[in-house]
């Protein structure tokens, strides 16, 4: 028996997980990915909220990732040194970056990347 889960459904369970550190515009994000995820996959798949906080993590911006992910990462990037943050190109290299790694998902007021 499987019940059919709505985007609310599965962002107010993302949301009641206490370790996943969801906000509510994160976990609304995560959940209309999570539908289309399903969509293009074709088969029904199974909310594990547990796996998707291993598996997915939330920033407030692309920066922010990447200083969480790498210790050096203007250079693990090969981004010029000169450029200022908020330069299109910073956010740039590291989107590429995260997209062709994994999995990126920007909504209005940060971002959600996979685990890689």
């Amino acid at each position: 028996m499987k019940i059919e889960l709505t985007t609310y459904d599965i962002a107010d369970r993302l949301l009641a997980d206490e370790y996943g550190g969801w906000s509510r515009a994160g976990a609304f994000a995560l959940a209309e990915w999570l539908e289309e995820y399903e969509q293009d996959c074709g088969e029904s798949q199974e909310l594990d909220v547990v796996a998707i906080r291993c598996d997915f993590s939330e920033y407030e911006s692309l920066i922010d990732w990447a200083s969480d992910y790498f210790m050096h990462w203007r250079g693990d990037l090969d981004i010029d040194p000169d450029l200022e943050e908020g330069d299109a190109e910073i956010d740039d290299a590291i989107r590429d970056h995260i997209q062709d790694n994994g999995w990126l998902i920007e909504f209005d007021g940060g971002i959600i990347v996979s685990s890689f």
